[in-house]
């Protein structure tokens, strides 16, 4: 009882988006009793139905949670047992995307059905992949503009003729000032 106020208590400060998905796709958790009181806090805080007690006097209860074969995640592409075409997921990328920073705002990302979208899948494939930019192998180098791959050679030729100076002034003063300079700059 007491996870079951928890969990109404949560439904209440989640937003309303966040309210509407987890109705419409109850959350899939793994034991049977905390599957119960996570459907509970959904039905009770939307007021559906299915939260309101029947005629008979009996109050419906999670039993009707459909599997995950019965309802399919709303991310991914399913395929249609009877036709076998193939449906496009209920969201798109950048409602899932939303839909996964509103759930990890609010600290109910974990009640969400799979998703690419989510935090833990973008680590996970940036440390199976890595950055995947070209040059960024061991041995490789990134190709770069013309003037950064010749910065280095030309600060090296700047650096020689700048250790050079201090002579090339004492011979511009012994040759008196410009006359007979070969030297000139192009």
């Amino acid at each position: 009882m007491v996870a079951q106020l928890d969990y109404v208590r949560l439904a209440h400060t989640l937003p309303p988006r966040l309210l509407r998905f987890f109705a419409r796709y109850p959350p899939t958790v793994r034991s049977a009793a905390s599957q119960q009181g996570a459907a509970t806090f959904v039905q009770t805080s939307i007021n559906t139905p299915s939260a309101i007690p029947h005629a008979n006097g009996e109050e419906s209860t999670m039993e009707s949670t459909l599997a995950p074969s019965d309802s399919p995640n709303p991310f991914k592409p399913h395929k249609h047992p009877e036709t076998g075409r193939w449906h496009d997921p209920v969201f798109s990328l950048r409602r899932q995307a939303d839909l996964v920073k509103m759930a990890k705002a609010n600290g109910v990302e974990e009640l969400l059905p799979y998703t690419i979208k989510g935090s833990n899948e973008g680590r996970k494939r940036r440390e199976d992949h890595g950055l995947r930019i070209k040059g960024t192998g061991v041995g490789q180098r990134v190709k770069g503009k013309a003037w950064e791959r010749t910065m280095k050679n030309r600060l090296g030729q700047r650096k020689q003729a700048m250790l050079g100076m201090p002579a090339m002034v004492q011979q511009w003063k012994q040759l008196g000032h410009g006359r007979g300079w070969k030297k000139f700059p192009r």
